[in-house]
């Protein structure tokens, strides 16, 4: 009975005349529909379901009728229902305040302190504690406004966003798609999660498909570990599988070290990474950064590779020293005496190349202990050193870890050094030592001295001083063979300091010792693959011009043509025998 008499009483209100005073409307709502030259279909009309009151008072609402308790309007399968509505029937406008909740057909719910509601564009206001929940998420703010035909809700008085993943995006401003489940955020974004910290401007997000797009500086951190972190101006973020795709200005630091890269990918599950274009990965603490057109990370091994033309530039204290091949690997391990000290590692790979002020080199492979300063070269290894070459089945280097200046050499294996007698000339005279095994000691940034053990052999030029016109005077060249020699590379000389062990050792002058002898048969000094400056690694071989030199055999020829010349003084001492 009580359902009739409300319904009976509902209807004669609605037929009463109202003021025609137009509704005070938020900005958001201040374009209504134009006036339709047909009344409204029944069910564009927001109804009302419910209420225990309906008031008039000319002082309040401007004399619209209100409805009070458990009130309850429909439009379209949209139910709004709060403690007192204002209902602007001719306007097909309603204010609802207190406990406000529009349920809506869609799924989604608002809930707020009040709400204005125009049925006409299906757009509303909610203000006071707004909270939107859908099955994907829920939106907190204080004005929400909600478009139904464009299926979105907009803030922009700041708010919080919180999916069923645990994640919390704090904006001040976004759009929610409800269909699409998207949400543009616009200005700075910050999204919460239990793994990582998403802080950026202009991103966008979809819900159903957990991906985030960045269109503005962004950085993803490691909750764990905040120093391991990604930084992009334009990517994608799979937020269920922690994969990020980066395209324009993008970092990747991770243990200390930073990665950069024209487009590169990253997993924070994994920890694998990978970079194209013009690749970068910088490490500060080891002052060394390597460069190529590829590199692959692998965080939780502490490594990473480089290929496509890598080259790499460790930084020291008086000097750099770059290495290039055709893929470059730098790693760190724990120490094996002190786990808590870790060691860095650089090795290069095919056709490796060195350039340092004082060495220059190349080999197959190049393995460096950046740590303790040990560089083994492997594979047809060879060695300059100012005008002096070391080639050898195996050079070890040893870096003075305070001054970064290379100690020692050891060579293993056809060890063979070569030095020019007069870098100044083009003589073709050179200082040779050659044996098993090799250790040879710097002085300063050059080549000094020479211990060579097993079938130790030396080809060395001798010179003294004119005592009249105080200038060197070539003697002749030395031949020493012996088991272990020691010598002392010198200014323009090879001084044999010791020679033991099955010892034979013969100087001849510069007129009977023939070119042949004065070269061992496996003499090999390189000028066309000479690297000459850091820019030389960058090709497989700078393929110089090889240097001519011009053989000084005037005297040999000499004492030749008279050794000659006096055979045939003899010949022609002979009787001829002729034939009757």
């Amino acid at each position: 009975m009580r359902i009739i008499l409300f319904l009976f009483i509902f209807i004669s209100t609605l037929s009463m005349a109202q003021d025609k005073t137009p509704v005070k409307r938020d900005p958001y709502l201040q374009n209504p529909s134009p006036a339709k030259t047909q009344p409204l279909k029944p069910e564009e009309k927001i109804k009302l379901i419910n209420a225990d009151k309906i008031i008039k008072d000319p002082a309040k609402y401007d004399g619209n009728q209100y409805f009070i308790g458990n009130v309850q309007i429909e439009q379209k399968g949209s139910i709004l229902t709060a403690d007192e509505v204002v209902l602007y029937s001719e306007e097909n406008f309603a204010k609802a305040i207190g406990n406000v909740r529009l349920q809506n057909a869609d799924g989604s719910v608002i809930t707020a302190g009040e709400m204005e509601y125009d049925g006409n564009t299906q757009k509303g206001v909610a203000r006071k504690n707004v909270v939107l929940t859908d099955p994907k998420q829920t939106i907190k703010t204080e004005i929400l406004y909600y478009d139904k035909l464009a299926s979105q809700a907009y803030f922009n008085t700041g708010g919080t966003i919180s999916d069923t993943q645990g994640n919390v995006m704090y904006t001040k401003s976004a759009t929610y798609f409800l269909d699409t489940k998207m949400i543009d955020f616009v200005g700075n974004v910050k999204i919460d999660n239990a793994q990582y910290i998403i802080e950026g401007v202009n991103i966008k997000q979809n819900q159903n498909t957990k991906v985030a797009e960045f269109f503005g500086p962004t950085t993803i951190t490691n909750r764990a570990n905040p120093k391991n972190r990604v930084y992009t101006e334009r990517g994608t973020y799979r937020m269920e599988t922690k994969e990020a795709f980066l395209n324009k200005n993008s970092k990747i630091f991770y243990n200390d070290k930073i990665l950069t890269g024209d487009d590169m990918y990253f997993n924070q599950i994994t920890g694998f990474g990978k970079a194209t274009g013009n690749v970068t990965l910088d490490d500060p603490k080891e002052r060394r950064y390597i460069k190529g057109g590829y590199g692959e990370i692998f965080e939780k091994k502490d490594s990473s590779m480089m290929t496509k033309n890598p080259y790499a530039v460790k930084i020291m204290e008086k000097d750099t020293a770059y290495f290039a091949a055709e893929k470059i690997i730098s790693y760190q391990k724990p120490d094996t005496l002190d786990i808590t000290v870790k060691k860095s590692f650089l090795r290069a790979y095919k056709k490796a190349r060195i350039y340092k002020s004082n060495a220059q080199g190349r080999a197959d492979s190049i393995a460096f202990n950046e740590t303790d300063g040990v560089m083994h070269m492997f594979t047809n290894p060879i060695l300059w050193s100012g005008e002096k070459q070391v080639t050898g089945d195996k050079v070890e280097a040893y870096f003075n870890t305070k001054n970064e200046n290379i100690d020692s050499l050891k060579v293993i294996g056809n060890a063979f050094a070569i030095s020019k007698v007069d870098s100044l000339t083009l003589k073709d005279e050179f200082n040779q030592v050659k044996g098993k095994f090799m250790t040879v000691y710097y002085q300063g940034n050059d080549i000094k001295e020479a211990r060579v053990v097993g079938n130790a052999q030396a080809i060395a030029y001798v010179d003294d001083t004119d005592q009249e016109t105080k200038k060197p005077e070539r003697i002749g060249i030395t031949l020493s063979t012996c088991g272990i020699i020691g010598a002392l590379f010198e200014e323009k000389a090879l001084q044999i300091i010791s020679c033991s062990i099955g010892a034979v050792s013969d100087t001849y002058p510069m007129s009977k010792i023939e070119p042949s002898r004065r070269k061992f048969p496996d003499f090999n000094w390189n000028t066309k693959d000479r690297i000459r400056k850091w820019q030389d690694i960058l090709v497989d071989s700078p393929n110089n011009e090889e240097i001519k030199y011009t053989a000084d055999n005037e005297l040999f020829n000499q004492a030749q043509k008279t050794i000659d010349d006096e055979k045939a003084k003899e010949e022609a001492k002979k009787p001829k025998r002729v034939r009757k």
